[in-house]
């Protein structure tokens, strides 16, 4: 009779299976990694494991097998009748040391045709629901399990079981979260748009009954949250489809280069106009121009903008000739425009044109809990990308990038799980391969009552001080462009390389 395993191979099997628990989530990689353990750690020459299965005949199925043939597999089914079925029924491990010769078991046929030695089956439970089973097997020697391996085979089980269901479980919450990410686009038709926080089921809302209006929209948000991608998929979803989608970055050009972008110019109009150009507003005709951070228009060009509001009408610059354009406004700003215009810094009127529907985008700190939907959308979406084999995420990555306070939002999201998915080793991401900034010194938390635009400049400057004053480095992390970077330097008057 074989010695049953060591108390050293018993703990590192124990251990192991602890670890499978914390680390794999695919189910079909934890019913392989179970049964690799067992069969490693006891010695046995194959096994599987039967989980329930409701819609089988049987009421429980293999899911997992090692070392039989599909005739041998076939024909061990039938020994279900007596040592699986008696394991099921009554929910205790059975052993059989010796099956050739077992008065309860030696007769069946697949244990004689197949010369089976010995066997070891134990219960896979949670408390007291029965969940399944694994059994094990010896072609060769017999005695090959005995009673000294129960314990071992007890605790063994009770912690497979475990790791058993929490990764069905995390696999029907990933099922659950995509078919309610399936339904949401199904219904509104916003492919890139994810989240189905109450904030967002908002948004979506609103998105859905704008389309097939020509009203003006506002989109409040701050940096990174997506406005850009809603006002996208208003366009690409309304009548306005098949016309053009033109963006303007208002708060990047002088009022004269914007003016001439805007509008166009005609021949001569200032040295460098060597021919007639068409203006966004023409280019865009028939579809829509998205206005973004239009808080930052100077007032001449708040004016400009109002007429083409107001009279359908652009005239270029240097022209006399006035021409009609069709287009569908949508504007968007980080920047109260409600306060700009109390403030006397924005035009009421102009205000009241834009803001005929508004929409605002949560930022991502208020939909903590859209953060794993979204991190497994860019995880599918970068693994396909860059061809990695990533699975998921460790649940301690998880729980960071739930706590972490993303400055950038949405856009700092995805730039992480694609650095992660670039750096990761192996098949889950770790909170190292995020490489996140450190969170705020809880010596040194930002003030309740601080204004949120306070918060954003001294994120925005801790994070540069961090990073030598390296712009790239700095607009990288925290998931905005340089020229977003430079332009609110500038605006905060600091000095930088």
């Amino acid at each position: 009779m074989s010695a049953p395993p060591t108390s050293r191979t018993s703990l590192e099997a124990l251990v192991e299976i602890a670890q499978t628990i914390n680390t794999l989530r695919d189910p079909e990689a934890v019913l392989e990694k179970v049964l690799e353990i067992a069969m490693e750690t006891l010695e046995a020459e194959r096994g599987f494991i039967l989980l329930k299965a409701p819609q089988h005949p049987e009421g429980f199925a293999i899911r997992s097998q090692r070392n039989f043939t599909e005739r041998q597999l076939g024909e061990l089914v039938r020994i279900s009748t007596s040592v699986v079925h008696e394991v099921l029924r009554r929910g205790e491990p059975v052993l059989v040391y010796e099956a050739q010769q077992d008065e309860r078991y030696g007769k069946a046929e697949s244990i004689v045709v197949q010369r089976i030695q010995s066997i070891a089956c134990v219960p896979l439970r949670i408390k007291e629901r029965l969940i399944g089973a694994i059994y094990l097997d010896s072609l060769s020697q017999r005695g090959r399990f005995t009673r000294d391996n129960l314990p071992f085979l007890e605790a063994f089980a009770h912690q497979a079981a475990i790791a058993i269901e929490n990764a069905q479980l995390y696999q029907s919450l990933r099922d659950e979260n995509r078919r309610l990410r399936s339904e949401i686009q199904r219904l509104h038709g916003f492919d890139e748009i994810v989240g189905q926080s109450p904030a967002m089921r908002e948004v979506f809302d609103t998105m859905a009954r704008v389309l097939d209006t020509d009203a003006t929209i506002l989109i409040e948000g701050e940096s990174g949250t997506g406005k850009e991608l809603i006002a996208r998929a208003i366009h690409y979803n309304s009548e306005r489809k098949n016309k053009p989608f033109v963006v303007v970055f208002c708060g990047s050009l002088p009022d004269e280069l914007l003016e001439s972008e805007l509008f166009g110019y005609k021949k001569g109009a200032f040295t460098g106009a060597l021919s007639d150009k068409k203006g966004l507003f023409e280019v865009a005709d028939g579809g829509t121009v998205f206005l973004d951070e239009v808080g930052d228009l100077s007032p001449r060009m708040q004016t400009a903008l109002l007429r083409v509001l107001q009279e359908g009408e652009i005239r270029r610059v240097g022209d006399t000739q006035v021409r009609r354009v069709d287009v569908r406004v949508i504007s968007a700003t980080n920047k109260p425009l409600r306060e700009l215009v109390q403030q006397g810094t924005f035009r009421e009127d102009l205000y009241y044109r834009l803001n005929t529907i508004q929409i605002t985008v949560p930022p991502l700190r208020h939909r903590r809990g859209d953060i794993p939907l979204l991190a497994h959308h860019f995880l599918d979406k970068y693994a396909v990308k860059k061809r990695a084999h990533i699975k998921g995420f460790t649940p301690e990555a998880l729980e960071l990038m739930e706590r972490y306070h993303w400055p950038g939002n949405v856009r700092e999201l995805e730039n992480t799980i694609e650095r992660a998915v670039v750096l990761a080793r192996g098949e889950l991401i770790t909170p190292e391969d995020l490489r996140l900034p450190e969170l705020p010194d809880a010596q040194d938390p930002f003030e309740p009552d601080l204004p949120l635009k306070e918060v954003e400049r001294r994120v925005v400057l801790r994070t540069l001080k961090r990073h030598g004053g390296n712009i790239s480095e700095t607009a990288r992390v925290l998931g905005v462009s340089r020229r977003w970077l430079h332009y609110k330097l500038k605006e905060w008057d600091v000095q930088n390389a």
